[in-house]
């Protein structure tokens, strides 16, 4: 069986260089992190950029051979040119799975897939907060405890303005008094997706198991069960021959 062929996008600003704070917890980006830390036997990841080229690195070639794409925003959404968004959110529709996270909830894919603004309430302030797994049966939550504790995280907050969620697989506890729907999936067309809160890029989110389990589940649940063959608008033959 061929492996999965995964693309993590980072916007690889804050992290871009050591003098950071970003830059020192994860050298290299945190879509270097991602890769490594994620990486097994079935799946063949690759990285891409904001500044990479004149397409973001999300080539039509490198879109065509992704099944699942992972999307790390936050600063520089309006950077984002709308022909590669569109190229993404095209490709969704078709059957690629898409895993946004962390403030990826207001990239143009995410808000153009949603069809909504997006919004919630949010506090940079260092918070404990607490996943409570609500789908422990679900494929994403395989091997992942009722509930588990990031020490710092930015506070994402009530409400959060999306579509009701088709499955709620987390809902998280900030120390505030704060709680978040931060683990949803939703369908558009034959692609899943799966939106996954945890990630601020100065905290040590995706270096944790439990974070990194959760992904690593999402990429293989979000994956196109089939190759791609679900094309909107699409000319089609006779199904039957005369």
């Amino acid at each position: 069986m061929k492996p999965l062929r995964v693309t993590i996008w980072n916007e690889y600003l804050a992290d871009h260089t050591k003098r950071t704070r970003a830059g020192k917890l994860y050298p290299g980006g945190m879509h270097e992190q991602l890769k490594r830390a994620l990486a097994a036997p079935d799946l063949d990841i690759r990285t891409a950029w904001l500044s990479k080229d004149l397409n973001h690195g999300l080539s039509n070639k490198v879109l065509d051979e992704t099944d699942v794409l992972l999307w790390w925003g936050h600063g520089a959404h309006g950077m984002v040119r709308d022909k590669v968004a569109d190229r993404v959110v095209a490709r969704v529709h078709e059957g690629m799975g898409f895993i946004p996270l962390h403030s990826s909830h207001m990239s143009k894919p995410f808000t153009r897939l949603m069809g909504t603004p997006c919004t919630l309430r949010w506090r940079e302030n260092d918070d404990k907060c607490v996943l409570w797994n609500v789908s422990p049966n679900h494929p994403i939550t395989q091997g992942v405890p009722l509930h588990f504790a990031l020490e710092k995280e930015e506070m994402y907050g009530e409400r959060f303005d999306i579509p009701q969620p088709e499955e709620l697989i987390f809902v998280t506890w900030f120390e505030g008094g704060n709680v978040f729907r931060g683990g949803c999936t939703f369908t558009r067309g034959a692609g899943r997706i799966f939106y996954f809160h945890p990630g601020h890029e100065t905290h040590p989110s995706y270096y944790d198991e439990n974070v990194l389990r959760v992904l690593g589940n999402a990429i293989r649940w979000a994956a196109p069960p089939a190759p791609r063959d679900f094309k909107p608008n699409a000319v089609m033959k006779p199904i039957i021959e005369k």
